[in-house]
């Protein structure tokens, strides 16, 4: 007996779902710079986080479209909850994500519902006024945020109550790993669900998805919502990691400088993120090294190199490279 015409797409989804060999490649070489390379443990943890946040923005912008230019605010405010939550005197590590995470959960929440319902240069506008609002709102805020001199007197009790942040990263780097992977696991199960392909049809039509019964907003703010939760989650790891908060966390730059590196990996590519982030990353600590002050020229010529000759980005490139070797193959 045939199969039913309504199981087609839960198969495909089960096929993309599967896990590839180049995936469990990437993330067992993501135990390496503990042995290969222990003296850039504190460079390797900050690409996780930084790779945690593009994830998040990836989310909305690569899945569902969304664009944004103020997803920093949400970072920022997990920053700042988890860093308060600590100078008041509570320091426990994964509750404090869970503190950074909701309340940047909650305002992404109330922020959705004015987000799903424009697009295009009006919802850019409406995402860097929020970042901005944010912004002047913890500068003037000294006595709770610190202002211009940032977050004063935050401390992160040990992991597990065993663990301690030496300064050598060791424990940063496999507490930022950890945690790295299982919001992956999270996200990648959502991008390969009858949701996460939801995401994409509004992506691509959302007039069309209107037109056949999908809740076009309401999947729109559930999207934003998580990748709010994400970004805050990514916000409190750099404050525990790094026992402090700045402005920066909340400034136009970072989110400028997360959609480069989605750009770079490739957007809506899942992994785009993570290998984005690795290459900004590590392109800013080689540049900054050749010259201090103008490292950006060299970012610059790398984003334009990867924009003209991979428009997908390095992810959407390989992928592409590896179809083609397998159409000659067979």
């Amino acid at each position: 007996m045939a199969r039913p015409t309504g199981s087609q797409p839960v198969d495909a989804l089960a096929a993309e779902a599967r896990w590839r060999p180049a995936e469990i490649a990437f993330w067992l070489a993501t135990l390496l710079p503990s042995f290969v390379t222990p003296d850039y443990l504190q460079l390797a943890g900050q690409i996780l986080i930084t790779g945690l946040f593009a994830l998040s923005l990836d989310l909305i912008l690569g899945y569902a479209g969304v664009v944004s230019l103020g997803h920093a605010a949400f970072f920022g405010l997990g920053a700042y909850a988890a860093g308060i939550a600590s100078k008041y005197g509570w320091g426990e590590p994964l509750t404090g994500l869970l503190i950074g995470g909701g309340v940047a959960g909650i305002v992404g929440y109330g922020a959705s519902f004015i987000i799903s319902r424009f697009r295009g240069l009006a919802l850019i506008m409406i995402t860097l006024g929020l970042n901005q609002i944010l912004a002047e709102a913890a500068n003037s805020m000294g006595w709770l945020t610190g202002g211009a001199d940032g977050l004063q007197g935050v401390h992160t009790w040990l992991v597990l109550g065993v663990f301690h942040f030496d300064l050598y990263g060791v424990t940063a780097y496999w507490y930022a790993l950890a945690v790295t992977f299982v919001v992956f696991l999270l996200v990648r199960r959502m991008v390969y669900s009858p949701f996460g392909l939801a995401l994409r049809g509004i992506r691509e039509n959302s007039t069309r998805m209107l037109a056949i019964g999908a809740a076009n907003h309401a999947h729109v703010r559930k999207a934003f919502t998580i990748a709010a939760i994400i970004a805050g989650v990514a916000g409190a790891l750099l404050t525990e990691t790094t026992e402090t908060v700045s402005l920066e966390t909340l400034s136009f730059g970072r989110s400028a400088d997360v959609l480069v590196m989605l750009i770079l990996g490739g957007v809506g590519q899942l992994y785009g993120g993570l290998i984005g982030a690795t290459i900004y990353m590590i392109a800013r600590d080689r540049f900054s090294d050749i010259n201090p002050q103008y490292w950006y020229f060299w970012i610059g010529l790398l984003l334009i190199a990867v924009v003209v000759f991979l428009p997908n980005g390095l992810v959407g490139g390989l992928k592409k490279l590896g179809a083609a070797i397998g159409r000659r193959g067979s």
